[in-house]
């Protein structure tokens, strides 16, 4: 990529609204061009979708992240982010397993011998399934799959009944109704990085964690920018960026109480949310940011006495609150969990889904009931819980997505977006991000690299 006039160069002030793995990866490229930089984050905390917090417990709190995350052996941005901050050697690799829950009972799905004993499914609808994972595995033209609609290829080669009965649910749970406008490279996506998690076709599949999880990442890479001379404002809510009469541009944040004046703006926030800040921007440029749709999730975490089942991910074909069950601690050791088991019960929903809305208890009650459903778990197993929630994680990819992504340039100078809207053929993963922020910084730096 050429360089560009408006590219940032050695000296000048940077301000990098977004505190999450995006925008402090994109401040250690930045620093380390010699530019100065201010990293302003909205929230108290930093790490945005990857921050950690605490789950009250009867005893001591459970401190983990908010949301979960996974490492993989093939997250080559992610891993090279450790080896930056000195993590890598801290990386636990686990063989996890997975689990399948159809009609209430559960089964393993770990190996291509449990993929073939899965109940309610017919040896021809099995075949036809294991196709469509060989074939999603080796197509490499994601941009035909981009304008199929992902229901129309799955039963080409699933078949009416299979994807009805398996790929609907997986889909629901993950997209809601949305699944219907959903392209094909969306799948295709999903099933190459299941397919790189695992070394041996549908089995053996091995995921990584740091003590402390993705928080601590994160907490390290932002000490670390701090000791480079990066600023790092928690709390800092930016709401307006304008030109000044002397050619600088000025953010403002929480009510005009505080102010910077800087050379450049990189954002790292939706663009929706971006472009409710920028005052010049284009009418035009502002109605394709809004139209493009996010995915939110609800999230309560519970701590337990005592292990569910030994999968780390547990498929749902019922009809349950929740996407699937993950039990953290079928990843990591236990004794990094106070000696308790972790669970997450994610529910993918629409930004304006009425969940967000319900109260906290309301939420754990009803999902523990859904669990209670596919595991027996009885009050005294319940140490603590905690709802975490987020209106925008991931754009819908609707078919032609590509061709709807926002450029890093806004048609502003100085003013630059690097959103997560901007990952095409995501699957949601931390890894995928930092990779937007490697690739990024090397256009807003005018580089080639």
């Amino acid at each position: 990529m050429n360089a560009s006039a408006s590219a940032i160069r050695p000296g000048q002030r940077v301000a990098v609204v977004g505190g999450g793995a995006l925008g402090l990866r994109l401040a250690w490229h930045l620093v380390a061009a010699g530019a100065r930089v201010t990293v302003l984050e909205a929230a108290p905390a930093l790490g945005g979708l990857a921050s950690s917090w605490s789950v009250p417990t009867d005893a001591e709190p459970v401190t983990w992240d908010r949301f979960y995350h996974v490492i993989l052996e093939s997250d080559q941005d992610l891993r090279a982010l450790l080896v930056d901050v000195g993590l890598d050697d801290e990386v636990r690799w686990t063989t996890t397993q997975t689990g399948y829950c159809a009609g209430g009972r559960l089964s393993p799905v770990s190996t291509p011998r449990d993929f073939l004993a899965l109940p309610g499914l017919s040896l021809l609808a099995k075949a036809r399934l294991g196709a469509t994972l060989a074939r999603g595995a080796t197509v490499r033209d994601w941009r035909a799959l981009e304008r199929i609609p992902v229901g129309d290829w799955l039963t080409r080669w699933s078949g009416r009944a299979t994807f009805e009965q398996f790929w609907v649910p997986l889909l629901a749970a993950k997209l809601g109704d949305a699944w219907r406008e959903t392209n094909a490279a969306f799948i295709w996506a999903t099933i190459r990085r299941l397919t790189a998690a695992r070394r041996a076709g549908i089995g053996d599949e091995r995921f990584g964690a740091v003590p402390g999880g993705v928080g601590r990442v994160l907490a390290d890479l932002a000490a670390a920018l701090e000791t480079r001379g990066v600023e790092v404002r928690r709390g800092a809510r930016v709401e307006r960026i304008t030109r000044t009469g002397t050619g600088e541009l000025e953010v403002e944040a929480d009510g005009g109480a505080t102010r910077w004046c800087v050379d450049h703006v990189v954002l790292t926030t939706t663009p929706r949310a971006a472009a409710g800040m920028v005052a010049d921007l284009d009418a035009d440029t502002a109605a394709r940011w809004a139209a493009i749709r996010y995915q939110g999730v609800v999230c309560p975490s519970f701590v337990l006495r005592r292990p569910l089942a030994p999968y780390y991910l547990t498929y749902l074909m019922d009809d349950l609150p929740f996407t699937a069950i993950v039990e953290m601690t079928n990843l990591v050791p236990p004794a990094w969990l106070g000696g308790h088991t972790l669970v997450y019960l994610p529910r993918y929903v629409p930004a304006d889904d009425p969940s967000f809305e319900q109260s906290d208890d309301a939420l754990q009650a009803e999902f523990l009931a859904g669990l209670r459903r596919v595991h027996a778990v009885a009050d005294e197993d319940v140490v603590g819980g905690r709802v975490a929630r987020a209106r925008e994680v991931f754009p819908l990819p609707v078919l032609g997505y590509s061709e709807r992504v926002p450029s890093i340039a806004t048609g502003v100078d100085g003013v630059h977006l690097v959103s997560s809207a901007q990952i095409v053929n995501g699957t949601l993963n931390l890894n995928e991000t930092v990779g937007l922020a490697d690739r990024s910084s090397a256009t807003l730096l005018g580089s080639t690299r």
